[in-house]
């Protein structure tokens, strides 16, 4: 349904992340290897970047396909960054919100992506919605299902969670809710990347000490690329990846 990529490493432009590898995001909104639903992301894209200094990312996000974006093909050259989280998108379903709906999401340090689908949408996660304060769903930035999945993420994380148990916890509680959903998260505070495989295609790379990547699928042919087994948590920094099962929720 979308395809998304986190990096840690040295600053560099943007576009040496996200668009000059053979194989990386601008390449995969109009011909991805390894999706397994949909063929083309070409619904809205979207680049989340931190700066030194200030923890608060900065996103740049539209409606259209990245490659058309002559505004983006600027900014990635000049923007540069040491940890980055972007994202090109296949709705699930049409609407009208435009890039709200496109990843990453963002709250404070926070960015968020989400992979995947939720069956039986809008209706099956009407008992997580109802569960929410009424003004986290006012402030919902978009309708779609990864908007709410975020909801439910960043309830978490305001209540103290570590990133990587908010992740887990909302997995399964989705999955609970919406069997059969894919629901490979994405999620950094510009220092910790922390993933869900579950239902889709994921991806590391890493170099100890130089740069940890994680994407839904490899930007290039470097042998050193892993895939992580479904039903994971990946916790990655620039020096070291955890891989940590995920258990199956209850019935």
């Amino acid at each position: 349904m979308c395809r998304h990529l986190a990096f840690l490493g040295p600053e560099l432009p943007l576009r040496k992340v996200v668009v000059e590898p053979p194989h990386g995001l601008h390449h995969q909104a109009w011909e991805p290897r390894l999706q397994k639903y949909g063929t083309v992301n070409a619904d809205g894209f979207g680049v989340g970047w931190y700066a030194d200094g200030d923890p608060v990312p900065a996103r740049y996000r539209r409606t259209g396909p990245m490659w058309a974006d002559t505004n983006f093909a600027d900014l990635s050259r000049v923007v540069r960054s040491g940890a980055l989280l972007a994202a090109v998108r296949d709705a699930t379903e049409p609407g009208a919100d435009g890039e709200a709906a496109a990843a990453p999401f963002a709250s404070g340090p926070w960015l968020f992506s989400h992979n995947g689908a939720l069956p039986g949408w809008p209706r099956s996660m009407a008992g997580l919605a109802a569960a929410l304060p009424a003004a986290e769903l006012l402030a919902l930035e978009a309708r779609c299902d990864s908007a709410l999945v975020w909801a439910l993420v960043l309830h978490r994380l305001r209540a103290g969670d570590e990133m990587g148990q908010a992740l887990a916890e909302t997995v399964l509680e989705v999955a609970g809710a919406a069997p059969g959903a894919r629901l490979n998260l994405l999620l950094t505070d510009g220092t910790t990347v922390t993933a869900t495989a579950w239902g889709d295609t994921l991806w590391y790379l890493a170099e100890p000490g130089r740069r940890t990547v994680v994407a839904s699928e490899p930007y290039d042919d470097d042998p050193h690329w892993v895939e992580v087994p479904d039903r994971t948590l990946l916790a990655a920094t620039r020096y070291d990846v955890l891989l940590t099962p995920l258990k199956e929720p209850a019935a």
